[in-house]
């Protein structure tokens, strides 16, 4: 099973969570995403990005328009990102994002659940350096040649492309996330993307049995509950 079959898990696994915390992901992403780089979505790909990834994830109209109409009016919100990195037992580990106006909160949150589980928070870095930082797009209706010479012509370098189950996927800098979007529409203008993620992806997997299951997933779980935390990147096969 290829690596963009756990992104695409982890992305369904977020949007069976409770709606108020995925309404609210979002919101917060949206508003940043709007602050940073303006309320129109032509002259904003990071922005155009969230709010189309947001109604394939069936998030209302009403959240996505008053999360970008904070920004019209003026409303002066700070949302900074937090990363948060994890021992979990025999050989597990995660990275554990948040996007937070408050990081003595998050923080707060984040160990409250660690306490819980009797896991360790390591040092900045500790964790990290065993994930790729990538950018995933994956399409249909071209080959992977045809991908690999569209990208070659916008002058990308890509780190690997493959081809799963009749869908090509391919694996960036996450910088160029939009810079590869755009040179597949500049060939085929109709595409629709079924993922475009960026993501921290394990370089090794491992598998858990028994407590060490049960520990990991309860931590999951608990996390899943903590209202700063965007996303958990980990390398357990579950």
């Amino acid at each position: 099973m290829g690596r963009a079959y756990e992104v695409r898990k982890a992305s369904i696994q977020k949007t069976g969570a409770a709606k108020a915390k995925l309404y609210s992901m979002y919101a917060r992403e949206i508003y940043q995403a709007a602050k940073n780089g303006g309320t129109e979505l032509e002259g904003n790909p990071s922005l155009k990005r969230l709010v189309e990834k947001a109604k394939k994830d069936q998030v209302p109209n009403d959240i996505v328009n008053r999360a970008i109409d904070k920004v019209n009016s003026g409303v002066d919100e700070n949302y900074s990102e937090a990363n948060y990195e994890i021992f979990g037992p025999a050989g597990s580990t995660a990275i554990i994002s948040c996007l937070t106006d408050n990081v003595n909160r998050s923080v707060s949150s984040v160990r409250a659940v660690i306490n819980k589980c009797h896991v360790k928070m390591g040092a900045q870095g500790s964790v990290s350096y065993m994930y790729d930082h990538l950018c995933i797009v994956s399409f249909k209706g071209m080959s992977e040649e045809e991908a690999l010479d569209a990208i070659v012509e916008a002058g990308l370098d890509v780190n690997d492309i493959e081809t799963e189950n009749g869908e090509v996927i391919v694996y960036g800098a996450p910088n160029d996330l939009n810079k590869i979007k755009e040179a597949i529409l500049a060939k085929a203008p109709n595409t629709e993307f079924d993922l475009d993620e960026i993501t921290m992806l394990p370089k090794e997997k491992v598998t858990l049995e028994g407590e060490d299951k049960e520990t990991f997933e309860r931590m999951l779980n608990l996390l899943d509950e903590v209202e700063d935390v965007q996303h958990v990147y980990h390398n357990v096969e579950l």
